[in-house]
């Protein structure tokens, strides 16, 4: 695939960045994608390996080497045809998948991956710009209904298969606005919402409904911040009204820090912070809106959300900003020979991290625990911490090492624990041990619950995971409810 000898004659070349003072005074996207000569160069990096790894790799099975060849030889046109047949969202993949099948790229036992995550954001930027994106509405309607509730990746992938396939299909999202977690949990220098809006556009023109602003099942407890409900729909009502209902919502109950000082006002979760930056650049008018401006912030997680906490923080105008991550740093090159082809554990530091270290006020800490919050009079002034070591498998607290951080705002960021129970428990839906959707994904049968014509997918099944999971669970749900309400089904899997 590519040019045969294109890997030992190209270096890898990585996507470029706008300058760091001027990307901070906004929240536009700052990536400087590949152009079509330096697409093409890339794709010529791709070789004949035999076993493409690269496809295994990544959790939706894009067909890497084909779409690369096809760069290579200036076919854009088939390259997003190619790119399409397993990825109905790449311009979100593109821009925020970890790119799982870089890691599993065979140049990257002893080299550089393919920049493929590089080249499939090139595929589909040019494929809007030249209006190769278009509806594609069934050519045959089934009368059959379906019910999407939860409008994130897995919903969006799954109603536009189902509508497809000539199903009549409604998303129910209990926001204002469509897109999930993508639209909420994703700040807009990292994707812009435009990206979501023209898909809404896409698949309201091939037959799908959204109504937003409606809540399926009851009312939970939280979740103020990502819940505009005006309407609440019981789950009987919708079984009632449709032959059948997939739930897709997102894995939202935040992993809490229950230590002394908690419910002191400044500590909150990342889910509070990074959801009202993104309606306040929608336009909403919010009362309250939590800021960083003047503060020191401490974000408690050391993955992709907290790094997305330090990247807001700072454009707010943060006086510091220190990230804990519980565990210990990682090594900065991993070891190739012995993880490949499988993700490996290394340090990795992402372009927020870059931002605030350039402005001088990044602070990483590693194999660090929060002992209590402190403050006075109610509001929070700093925490106390202790590093920790691993001993007989088990994380132990080192003496002598505690110390305070003074701090204005802590933003937890430790991941996700379940998707909020009042839907899965408005519809009678068996849950699994960690409180997701029980359901299988075996190819017949798979991701149907324990409730007749009820089906999950996505993070309210699996967990908290990656949009380019959700795509793949959403497609595979899709071909699932296609077979039981039609007997057999042409969906992809």
């Amino acid at each position: 695939m590519g040019k045969v000898t294109g890997f030992m004659e190209f270096e890898r070349l990585e996507e470029g960045y706008k300058p760091v003072a001027e990307r901070l005074k906004h929240y536009k996207e700052f990536v400087v994608a590949l152009d079509d000569g330096q697409a093409k160069i890339q794709g010529a990096r791709c070789m004949d390996c035999g076993t493409p790894f690269c496809t295994s790799g990544c959790p939706v099975n894009n067909i890497i080497p084909d779409f690369n060849d096809l760069v290579y030889s200036g076919d854009w046109q088939n390259a997003i045809t190619v790119l399409h047949s397993t990825n109905n969202f790449p311009e979100f993949t593109g821009r925020i998948c970890p790119a799982p099948c870089e890691a599993a790229c065979t140049i990257n036992v002893n080299g550089d991956a393919v920049g493929i995550k590089s080249i499939e954001h090139a595929i589909i930027d040019k494929a809007w710009a030249e209006g190769w994106v278009q509806p594609q509405p069934a050519k045959h309607k089934t009368g059959k209904k379906v019910a999407v509730v939860g409008s994130g990746p897995a919903g969006l992938a799954a109603a536009q298969q189902l509508a497809r396939a000539g199903h009549d299909v409604t998303v129910f999202e209990k926001n204002s606005r469509i897109g999930g977690l993508l639209r909420y949990g994703i700040p807009d220098f990292k994707m812009e919402k435009t990206h979501i809006d023209r898909r809404v556009a896409q698949m309201e023109a091939e037959g799908v409904v959204f109504k937003t602003s409606t809540l399926i099942g009851a009312m939970p407890e939280g979740l103020k911040v990502t819940n505009d409900a005006k309407t609440v729909i019981s789950a009987d009502d919708l079984q009632a009204q449709f032959d059948a209902v997939l739930l897709t919502g997102g894995s939202e109950q935040s992993r809490d820090l229950p230590v002394p000082g908690r419910e002191l006002d400044g500590v909150h979760f990342a889910m509070e912070f990074l959801p009202m930056q993104n309606k306040v650049n929608a336009g909403d008018k919010l009362k309250g809106q939590l800021r960083a401006d003047g503060k020191h912030v401490i974000v408690i997680g050391g993955g992709d959300t907290g790094s997305d906490c330090v990247g807001t923080s700072t454009r707010h105008g943060a006086v510091s900003v220190t990230q804990f991550e519980v565990m210990p740093q990682p090594p900065e090159q991993e070891n190739k020979p012995l993880v490949w082809p499988y993700w490996p554990l290394k340090l990795r530091t992402s372009s927020s991290h870059d931002e605030s270290a350039e402005k001088g006020i990044l602070q990483r800490e590693f194999a660090i625990s929060t002992k209590e919050f402190i403050g006075k009079n109610g509001k929070l002034s700093g925490l106390k911490t202790v590093h920790i070591e691993m001993k007989d498998g088990k994380l132990v607290e080192v003496a002598g090492t505690e110390k305070e951080y003074k701090a204005d705002l802590v933003l937890l960021a430790m991941g996700f624990v379940n998707p909020v129970a009042t839907v899965l428990d408005a519809f009678g839906v068996d849950k699994d041990a960690r409180g997701n959707a029980k359901a299988s994904t075996e190819f017949t049968g798979g991701y149907i619950t324990n409730v007749p014509k009820v089906f999950a997918a996505g993070d309210m099944r699996r967990g908290q995971s990656l949009v380019v999971w959700a795509i793949r669970e959403g497609r595979q749900a899709a071909r699932s409810v296609d077979e039981f309400l039609m007997g057999c089904s042409d969906l992809p899997r």
